[in-house]
């Protein structure tokens, strides 16, 4: 499967999403692509947001929505999605039903025409999970991608039955080891973690984010291979080829690498990493069982980058 080829999953994924909506659903899922502040939106929260509603939707209007949502993800990436989704109800019994969370309180929008030869692109959020894919002719631009969970870990008799986002937590962990207490000093730049992601639910995310903690070329050669990983491992949430054509733009000489918080395992933390329009945040809130993680492009969110390409050829 070709880049080329993602595009057109994506158009007729959000076609076939479409077709299957009755005349209310369509009118609020498809949107002008112009509607910049409907289309340029992040909302991790359980909050009101644009689109149709998963829950109100046919079964086979629901199923497409949850096909759309698969072509911008890979298949490991689209099972956390769905844990995601249904620890909803998990953190409705948590919570003893005040609040009525349920799976189907997620939302899935299409900002202008799939079909035609204009720019356009979807989104599939709601608590804890934001994707947001922008196409322009055969480009694919891929951010926001927000996954979160609460509760982040499940357990019975200290064994993990629910955890959808270990690998997250686990590979930073194999990074701090393998830092060493100069690397990991370097990359410390606060003792308390923030209160949320830095960039939050902000439609922006600013491409300067300080301090920049420890930068790549100052780590040992085990601890830099790991950080490769871990900047894999987020790419990893997109289909394969988009992931490689977002690796092969980056510089691994200049990513960075900064922690807030303590380095006690359990404790509330937050990490991140930042490069050439790259930015990855990751933090634990409340209790420390509360997660939340984005890949960001802080040049590129929301197909800034593909439709500057696309005005440019088009107008030159």
């Amino acid at each position: 499967m070709s880049v080329e080829s993602l595009a057109g999953q994506m158009r007729a994924a959000a076609g076939a999403l479409l077709a299957g909506l009755d005349g209310g659903q369509r009118e609020l899922a498809a949107r002008p692509f112009g509607d910049d502040t409907a289309r340029r939106w992040l909302e991790y929260r359980p909050r009101s947001r644009p689109g149709a509603c998963i829950a109100e939707l046919s079964g086979t209007a629901r199923k497409a929505a949850y096909r759309l949502l698969a072509t911008g993800l890979n298949e490991h990436a689209y099972a956390q999605a769905l844990s995601i989704i249904a620890l909803e109800e998990v953190l409705d019994r948590k919570e003893q039903w005040r609040r009525g969370r349920h799976s189907g309180d997620y939302w899935v929008s299409v900002y202008g025409v799939p079909e035609g030869d204009q720019p356009w692109s979807w989104r599939f959020e709601g608590h804890h999970l934001s994707v947001t894919m922008t196409v322009a002719g055969d480009e694919v631009s891929p951010a926001p991608v927000f996954f979160g969970a609460n509760p982040a870990c499940v357990s019975y008799a200290g064994r993990p039955v629910s955890r959808p986002l270990g690998p997250e937590e686990d590979l930073v962990r194999e990074l701090l080891d393998a830092m060493g207490p100069p690397g990991r000093s370097a990359a410390v730049v606060a003792s308390q973690p923030p209160a949320d992601i830095r960039t939050g639910t902000n439609p922006r995310a600013s491409q300067h984010i300080e301090p920049l903690g420890a930068p790549a070329g100052g780590l040992r050669p085990a601890a830099r291979a790991l950080l490769a990983q871990l900047v894999a491992l987020y790419l990893d949430r997109l289909p394969a080829e988009l992931a490689a054509r977002e690796a092969a733009r980056l510089d691994g000489s200049d990513l960075h690498f900064a922690w807030e918080g303590p380095l006690t395992p359990g404790a509330r933390h937050y990490y991140r990493v930042q490069g050439d329009d790259l930015l990855i945040e990751y933090d634990t809130t409340a209790d420390g069982n509360h997660a939340h993680t984005v890949l960001r492009r802080p040049c590129g969110d929301f197909g800034e980058d593909v439709l500057a390409a696309h005005y440019a050829r088009a107008h030159p």
